[in-house]
């Protein structure tokens, strides 16, 4: 059930009750276009398991690329294909951020600009749009606000749906983003758009080959107004990332809730190193999706840190099912499994 607020603007929780994910689909246009045969397959598996419990929006170029890959016991009755033109499928970011306006349903455009100009994103950029105008995707009443002046991308902010909005300083203080703002601008834009009277701003963390500068989604994510999952440091201190982790860590274990308790905090386990061609590829077990009544968790090819990861997170959501996914062919963008979805609260898309 939604949770009760007297909050006339208000950023639900990810666990709230949705009626749909938003995806992206992968073609020959994206970076994906040499590994499409490894990475279909995923993204089918991410469209079948949402389309049991919910909607899927899939957004892609032709809608007949999409059906032709879907599995079989995908259930076509919540399965929604509209074109639209694409750059990448990172949806976290690129998709709409939707706030509840008075109870109303309300689509937030802010401008991506693919983390700061590191990649294309002009038809990225334009999606939330699009989708807006096509009045076949979402729900009557459903509003629209566009908020291109301000740079920000779903995968650099966490809700507790409550009005406490976590980030990091790494991400939304970064160049090419909205660096003529400070600290407190930021405070205000996410106050005035998101309905935040609370941030809480995480100055440490870094996983080795995230290009996003830092998401919060790659570290830390609420499961609960006062739960809080988050990537524990590695068992190796010559890792890379150890001290770093550490050091988040600490500031996880400072923060209070708003009734002035310290967070129950859950370890998630880092998997080891995954390195292509010399390259790091960002394996974080915070990327997981919650969707109703399960949780979409990304996976590594390595049982026994995939095992603990699942057994973490059935202690921080006794009630959902936990169903693995292997991502591997995902990182090798970069991102994980919650950076390719973004999800609809409930009466967002139409039943």
């Amino acid at each position: 059930m939604p949770i009760e607020s007297t909050l006339p603007i208000r950023l639900p929780a990810e666990w709230e009750q949705q009626s749909g994910v938003m995806l992206t689909w992968p073609h020959e246009g994206t970076d994906w276009c040499d590994t499409l045969q490894d990475v279909l397959p995923v993204f089918a598996t991410i469209a079948c398991e949402i389309s049991m419990r919910e909607k899927v929006l899939i957004v892609a170029p032709n809608t007949d690329d999409v059906y032709a890959r879907l599995l079989p016991q995908t259930n076509l009755d919540n399965v929604i294909v509209t074109q639209v033109p694409s750059n990448d499928t990172w949806a976290r970011d690129h998709g709409p951020i939707t706030i509840l306006l008075d109870g109303q349903p309300t689509l937030l455009d802010f401008r991506f600009n693919a983390w700061g100009m590191k990649f294309a994103s002009d038809l990225d950029n334009l999606i939330t749009r699009r989708l807006f105008h096509d009045r076949e995707v979402f729900a009557h009443g459903v509003k629209y606000v566009n908020a291109q002046n301000l740079v920000l991308e779903g995968g650099s902010i966490e809700s507790d749906g409550c009005g406490t909005i976590l980030v990091t300083s790494s991400c939304l203080l970064s160049e090419n983003r909205n660096e003529w703002l400070s600290a407190s601008a930021i405070d205000e834009q996410l106050q005035q758009l998101l309905g935040a009277h609370r941030i809480l701003w995480l100055n440490n963390g870094n996983i080795d080959g995230d290009d996003t500068d830092g998401h919060i989604d790659t570290l830390a994510r609420f499961c609960s107004p006062d739960t809080i999952a988050y990537v524990a440091p590695p068992n190796d201190e010559d890792d890379e990332d150890y001290f770093d982790i550490r050091l988040m860590e600490e500031e996880l274990r400072s923060f209070r809730t708003t009734e002035g308790k310290p967070y129950r905090l859950i370890p998630l386990p880092s998997p080891y190193p995954i390195i292509e061609d010399g390259r790091p590829l960002p394996a974080t077990y915070a990327n997981f999706l919650i969707i109703n009544k399960a949780i979409l968790l990304p996976t590594y090819q390595q049982p026994e840190s995939d095992e603990r990861a699942i057994q973490a997170l059935k202690t921080a959501f006794p009630e959902r099912d936990i169903i693995p996914i292997d991502c591997v062919p995902i990182i090798r963008q970069n991102g994980s499994l919650h950076c390719l979805t973004m999800q609809f609260p409930e009466g967002v898309l139409k039943s």
